[in-house]
């Protein structure tokens, strides 16, 4: 599942394969694009803004792109097989004379000017793996509504940028407070030092191909999928049950003994 530590990684892969290459190859599968030509352009720079990615292009262009649940973007050297889903699923192709880009499954493609990126990610809180990271600022986001329920709070891209559903799961648990639990109401130094944890994650894991929150070896996570498993800490039966905000469900895990506060089962 894409979060802010996968389309970093993403996005260093796109960089390193395409960054100060001339394109020999563009093919936007979206209907609004499909007689935009990048050929002959080079490739600025490739940066990710917490599950978005900019492709920055020589004349003032950006492509927009967000892998949301099961987009990806792969890269194949000349002559290598493409294994990234049928040929239906592609949506953009840039090539150069080293390295194909291809992406699949992208629910959002937009090629845009550069200087428009703002109406793309304007709206996203600090990136916590970004430049533009600051702590207090996330921490006054997440607090403007102490009624909302932490996991919602967490997932807001307007509070903070990079989180997903796993790392919502986790960073509660770390917590030791339920998904459900008003953010308000989480205790006073927890709350403090949530900027800083959910920094450490993610910065622990963009280098990784397995993410890893536990620090062991043999269980990668603490509660995500591991319902009905006993918890890592306390041996407690892990529970699972939908959160939103009512316009989309998502799977959540917690320990009932070891993150204290409301939930679906209470």
């Amino acid at each position: 599942m894409p979060e802010g530590d996968t389309v970093w990684q993403t996005a260093r892969r796109l960089h390193t394969s395409l960054a100060g290459h001339v394109l020999t190859r563009s093919d936007l599968r979206v209907p609004k694009y499909a007689t935009a030509d990048l050929t002959g352009r080079t490739v600025l720079d490739v940066t990710p803004r917490g599950k978005h990615l900019l492709t920055r292009i020589e004349g003032g262009l950006t492509l927009h792109s967000h892998l949301r649940m099961d987009g990806s973007w792969k890269v194949y050297a000349p002559g290598e097989r493409w294994s990234g889903g049928p040929g239906h699923q592609i949506r953009v192709i840039l090539g150069t004379a080293d390295r194909t880009a291809v992406g699949y499954r992208l629910p959002v493609l937009e090629l845009l000017r550069t200087t428009d990126e703002e109406r793309a990610v304007g709206h996203l809180g600090p990136d916590l793996l970004g430049p533009d990271w600051d702590p207090d600022k996330a921490l006054a986001n997440l607090l403007r509504d102490p009624a909302r329920p932490l996991g919602e709070a967490l997932l807001d891209q307007r509070n903070l940028a990079g989180i997903g559903n796993i790392y919502k799961c986790e960073l509660c648990f770390l917590l030791r407070a339920t998904p459900w639990l008003p953010i308000g109401d989480l205790p006073a130094e927890h709350a403090a030092r949530l900027p800083a944890l959910a920094r450490k994650v993610l910065e622990a894991n963009r280098d990784r191909p397995v993410r890893n929150t536990t620090g062991r070896r043999d269980q990668n996570l603490y509660v995500y999928g591991r319902a009905p498993r006993p918890c890592l800490r306390c041996r407690t039966s892990v529970r699972a049950a939908n959160q939103g905000d009512g316009s989309r469900e998502r799977p959540t895990y917690w320990c009932p003994t070891c993150q204290p506060g409301p939930s679906p089962h209470r």
